[in-house]
């Protein structure tokens, strides 16, 4: 097995690195890539150093898989020249969420929409994945209507350029910044940029993507995305109104039982999810689970998880592990 990582050296491509170790991937020969400038750079995989090569040498090694998460114009350019040459890339950008020629896939909810021919499969949004894992088995139960969610979300979802704006923030120190105000001590209402409608990309994200990986088109969902000076996960406060009327006691258990989903809800105890406990965790945590008085047959929930595991390096590497275990790479 001959894998390569494009964007071997950013957040998320570091990220892929370890839980591809992690999950004990069957790698025989990794293919770390990125951009020219970092070329001949070693990173580390397995305590071992691996010397970055470019697209073009990586697209002449034929790995099996390349996933990349190297940012949307690079997908677009180079995923299809990957794809040509009989290499499956699993993609992390916003490239190719939307195409309906291409899968949008979560493991737990569709990965049975695969087939050995997709050459191009995406990888939804951080803040869509976390959401729809944990609302999948209610919305097979229940039939979802309308979702209202709003987002807390960590800067590690911006880069390292945030991590490091924020760092020095705390430390007193001036630098380059990722956002155009302060992150430290505040919440930016603005995540990507607005759009026509007044909602930002990242919102129309959460909607569109919805509708696409749980396959109903008639789901209404609104989003507020917001940033805020946390590393280590995305929060999000979800309301859900139902078609059909729901037991509590009955919510517990299928959340319970649901794949990638552990529930996290002893308020008696002050037991809940957040970013701290999420951090460097595959699952999706829930909790504050409880009915919406002011609507019928509504649900809140408190959803949060580690934005770059689940949300995008671990998301990637289980779909090349449903591959693999179909015997398509």
């Amino acid at each position: 097995m001959k894998v390569a990582v494009v964007g071997a050296t950013g957040l998320v491509g570091t990220k892929m690195l370890q839980v591809l170790a992690e999950r004990q991937f069957p790698v025989d020969e990794l293919l770390p890539v990125a951009s020219a400038k970092s070329v001949g750079k070693e990173v580390i995989f397995k305590d071992k150093p691996y010397k970055v090569v470019s697209m073009e040498d990586a697209i002449k090694a034929k790995p099996n898989v390349a996933i990349f998460s190297a940012g949307g114009s690079t997908s677009l350019e180079w995923a299809p020249k990957f794809a040509e040459a009989g290499i499956t890339v699993i993609d992390n950008s916003s490239a190719w969420r939307m195409d309906p020629t291409k899968k949008l896939v979560v493991p737990e909810i569709n990965a049975d929409a695969l087939t050995p021919a997709d050459k191009i499969i995406a990888n939804p949004n951080c803040s869509t994945i976390q959401m729809v894992v944990a609302l999948n088995p209610l919305h097979k139960a229940y039939t979802i209507k309308r979702i209202v969610v709003s987002t807390y979300q960590s800067v590690t979802g911006t880069g390292v350029k945030a991590v490091t704006q924020l760092n020095n923030e705390r430390e007193g120190k001036q630098g380059e910044m990722a956002y155009k105000y302060p992150i430290d001590l505040n919440a930016i209402p603005q995540i990507d940029v607005f759009l026509d409608n007044g909602y930002t990309k990242e919102e129309m994200k959460m909607v569109n993507e919805t509708r696409k990986i749980m396959r109903d088109d008639s789901i209404r969902v609104t989003s507020t995305t917001v940033r805020i000076p946390v590393i280590g996960g995305h929060s999000e406060a979800v309301n859900v109104e139902f078609a059909k009327d729901f037991d509590l006691a009955e919510v517990r258990r299928l959340l319970t039982e649901a794949p990638g989903v552990e529930v996290t809800d002893d308020t008696a105890n002050a037991v809940y999810p957040m970013p701290l406990t999420a951090h460097e965790k595959d699952e999706v945590f829930v909790g504050r689970i409880r009915r919406d008085a002011s609507n019928p047959n509504t649900l809140n929930l408190w959803i949060v998880s580690d934005n770059l595991r689940k949300g995008a390096a671990t998301n990637a590497v289980q779909i090349a592990e449903f591959l693999a275990g179909k015997g398509w790479l």
